[in-house]
């Protein structure tokens, strides 16, 4: 059979493929950029809440609307790369993917932006005795971040994987937290501290539940197949 495209058609099928996959590049670029300004930011509260240090916390603001600016532009180009071009299966699934992930990482950066709140409510109290666990649960959470991120750059589905098992490890860390504080007796003063504490390890699990979906969203670009995501806010 005559193929009925011209030699001009393919050369410039060529060059909007080639056209597409740079945008892709670009795009992918970006997302990485915003999950650098996610860790800072998650950094940054953690710093707010056990360094105490109130300067920081009033950085996150700020750097909530970068972070706010790169997930609407991302989304932006998501849409309008499969709105005027022809993506392919794997291509739809990439575009797919980093609309979702995105979304994951500005939670975690609106949370980031919380903690730094109730890190300048919690200033005026001594710190609780509990705070060394929660300190350990916020690193555990970073970590989980920082490898999803990771596994992102490196589309390593398998590094994806296993943020999922690290997720445990913040969940055991938050029910025994949580149970001290549900469990105290006798509390001297008011009770502002504990109960600004159970937001903290509730804000702390739900964003190591986002960097757990970031990793399985890595997993699904690479692999196609869908793992369980942690649904809510």
């Amino acid at each position: 059979m005559v193929s009925l495209s011209s030699p001009t058609s393919s050369v410039s099928n060529m060059s909007e493929r080639s056209h597409f996959q740079r945008s892709l590049k670009r795009l992918a670029q970006d997302v990485l950029r915003m999950g650098a300004l996610v860790e800072q930011s998650f950094r940054l509260s953690h710093q707010a809440l056990f360094e105490r240090n109130l300067e920081t916390a009033q950085h996150l603001a700020s750097l909530d609307k970068r972070i706010d600016g790169y997930y609407h532009q991302i989304e932006m180009e998501c849409v309008t790369l499969m709105a005027l071009q022809s993506p392919v299966a794997q291509d739809l699934r990439l575009l797919s993917a980093f609309m979702q992930l995105v979304r994951d990482l500005e939670r975690i950066g609106d949370y980031a932006e919380d903690l730094g709140e109730l890190s300048i409510k919690l200033f005026p109290y001594p710190p609780h005795p509990c705070m060394p666990e929660v300190e350990l649960m916020s690193h555990h959470a970073q970590a989980m971040l920082a490898t999803s991120l990771k596994a992102l750059a490196d589309l390593d589905a398998i590094a994806g994987q296993t943020v999922k098992k690290l997720d445990d490890t913040v969940d055991d860390a938050y029910d025994q937290v949580y149970q001290t504080l549900a469990s105290q007796r006798d509390i001297k003063g008011v009770v502002e501290p504990i109960l600004l504490l159970g937001l903290v390890i509730r804000h702390l699990e739900r964003m190591a539940d986002h960097a757990t979906n970031i990793g399985q969203r890595v997993s699904y670009i690479v692999t196609g197949q869908r793992s369980g995501v942690t649904p809510g806010r």
